[in-house]
This record gives C-alpha cells, structure tokens and sequence, in this order.
C-alpha cells in the first residue's frame, strides 16, 4: 500500500490536528461536528443534514464494511469532509461494492485519519462546534486558519436551497422486505397521499411513509403553500435538512399558510423546528449539538432511544399556551418533540425512520397515517 498523505484539521480558535488523508486530497471548509453512532457511517455521510458539516466519527475504526448504493440516503455524500482514528482501506463484506475512501475519493470528498478523535471531540464538548479546515493540499496552518475564519458561521445560514430537489417527483419504495422491522399491515386501505416537503430529506423517511401506505409526492422547498394544496394531499410532511432553520424563510412561510388548511402535518428534525417556528416559536443554537443513535427522549416515564442529528433546537419559553411539548431530550432537557392542541400537527426532533438507529419511535409513522384516516 502507498505511503499516506500528510493531511491537517485547523480550527476556528487556531487548534491544529495532524494526520493522514484519505478520500479526495482537496480541502474542506466546514463546521466540526462529532457523531457518536457505532454503526451506519454511510448513512451518515449521505444524510442531507450533514452538508456543510466536516463529521468527526467517534467510532474508532471506519469503513470495515465498505460501501454499497442500497444504504445511501441521498444520490451521494453530503457532509464536506470525514474525521476518522482509523480508516479500513480492505473492506469485508457481502454487500459492499467499494472501499469508504475511494468512495469519497470519486465524490471529491476529503477526510483525515489517524489523529486523536477523542481529544477532538472532548475540545468540540467543551468549546462548542465551531469551522475548521481540512486539507491534503494546503499543509501550511496559517493559510488554513485564514480561510477558516473568513467563512460564515452555521447560525444563520440557509443550507436548504444546497440540498432540495429542483423538481418535483413521486416516491413508492417501500423499505426492502428483508429490512423490514415493524409488521404492517395496510391491506385493503386506499393510499394515503402525503406531500414532503423536501429540506433535505432522507431516503429511508420516505421509505418508511410508503411502508405505511402513503402515495409520496416530494416537493422542492420553496414550493408555496397553495402549489402544495392544489395536489390535494391528505397530509403534510416536513422533512429533515441542513442549517439554520431561522433562516428558512420561505419554509416557514409555507408552513405558517398550510396550517390554516387543517391538514395533518408531521415533522422531522429541521421539519420540528420549522414547525416550531410557524407556530411562533424560537429556536437557538445548542453548543455542540446532538449525533449519535442512543440519546435518550421522553416524558411522563416513557423513554425511547432515539438517533439524533440536530444543531439547533426550539426554544421551550417561547411555545404558546397552545402548544404541548410531547418529548424532552434527557440528556439535557431540550425539547424533542410537540404537538398542537386543536390544530392536527405534530413533530419529533429525532429520527423515527432510524437508517441508522434504533427502532423504538417507528409508530410515529403509525400515528401521522391514523391522524390522515380519521380526518372529516
């Protein structure tokens, strides 16, 4: 095997990692983040969520099983680089069709291995994520440094228009049988039709909507409010996506005006907190956010363990009286999930379609197609 090449993770505050490259020897520039997940790094990389992201897997060892197109969640990866302890260059696997780093490598992405993730991800905890640079090709830190800190900051910034659809397109893959996790049984029922609202959504959310009987219509974010009416859906689906969701004007617009319609709504991380923010909440930034597949949510003496990627949450002081929060975060008490009294909506700041992660919150889906049959 070739010798590796020199790489460097510069941060925001001057810190410098050193280590080797692999995937594409490009630089990144992007915020560090660090996800806690033992398993799925392709669905990872492939998450919408992820873009403008530079991922620090705390997982130590990556890519043992390569890649294959059936665990992609997108059309390719979508974070802007890959933090890795160590990289599998020879994968095992039956499924697998490539290596992790010639995957990145075909889709320019870059990433670093062979650097101290746990001391990177205990200075991230402790100072909060914050933009770094990544490179095989600038190897001089200073000159890092200086493009780091001349790029936005994540709050504030509109990542939506990076990841929606142009177009918009019907879905009907239902999750592969072999897959399949949570008998369900939809015979004999029309099909429901939902319109997703696509923030950056993931594949296997739209999966689990058709397993459940949904006929999908995905549309582009900035789809209007009365476009979406006019393909008179049952329901409503605000999908997962990047950034700042206070800066997604245009989706909190469209929400606000299909609340009046009094069709159910059901959303998904960012989809939660845009409908936080058309019923008139806040939302903030969390210090270093939440990734990984076992946080924690519930009330009342009910937990789930959930999987979680998220930066920002809703602020619980700026909810109306009319406005039920349903799920805290129990790690740290933010707010995981709501619900309006009178109007049919709801969302959860987790991942009920797992891909990767548990499947405790799968009945969500269960709950969004029995609140569409038994609308008037």
């Amino acid at each position: 095997m070739a010798t590796a090449q020199p790489a460097l993770l510069v941060l925001a505050d001057g810190s410098l990692y050193r280590g080797q490259s692999f995937g594409a020897p490009t630089t990144a520039i992007g915020e560090v983040v660090f996800n806690t997940g033992m398993t799925g790094y392709q669905e990872v990389l492939t998450d919408p969520s992820y873009c403008g992201q530079i991922v620090t897997f705390t997982y130590p060892e990556l890519g043992n099983t390569g890649v294959t197109p059936e665990d992609e969640e997108s059309s390719g990866p979508q974070v802007a680089g890959a933090i890795a302890r160590n990289v599998c260059q020879r994968p095992s696997n039956w499924r697998s069709q490539q290596s992790l780093p010639d995957y990145l490598a075909d889709h320019r992405i870059p990433g670093i291995y062979g650097l101290d993730t746990r001391a990177l991800t205990r200075k991230i905890r402790a100072a909060g994520a914050m933009n770094g640079a990544l490179s095989a090709e600038i190897l001089d830190p200073d000159e890092l440094l200086r493009r780091v800190q001349a790029a936005p900051a994540m709050a504030g910034l509109n990542l939506v228009e990076r990841v929606t659809t142009d177009k918009i397109y019907e879905w009907s893959e239902p999750t592969a049988e072999r897959w399949e996790f949570s008998p369900i049984s939809a015979s004999g029922a029309s099909l429901l039709t939902v319109v997703a609202i696509d923030f950056g959504v993931k594949r296997n959310i739209l999966r689990r909507l058709a397993s459940y009987g949904c006929r999908i219509i995905v549309v582009p974010a900035h789809t209007s409010a009365a476009e979406i009416l006019s393909l008179d859906p049952d329901g409503i689906f605000l999908s997962n996506g990047p950034g700042d969701p206070a800066a997604v004007l245009n989706g909190i617009a469209t929400a606000r005006a299909l609340l009046e319609s009094r069709k159910p709504m059901f959303g998904i991380c960012m989809g939660h907190q845009i409908l936080g923010l058309s019923l008139g909440a806040e939302t903030f930034k969390l210090k270093f956010g939440h990734r990984g597949l076992n946080q924690p949510a519930g009330l009342q003496q009910q937990v789930e363990i959930t999987s979680q990627n998220h930066g920002f949450a809703v602020t619980p002081e700026s909810l109306s009286a009319e406005v039920e929060i349903t799920h805290l975060n129990l790690n740290d008490r933010t707010v995981a999930g709501l619900r309006h009294k009178t109007l049919p909506c709801f969302s959860v700041q987790y991942h009920p379609e797992a891909s990767p992660g548990p499947h405790d919150a799968d009945y969500l889906f269960a709950r969004f197609v029995a609140m569409m049959r038994d609308r008037p």
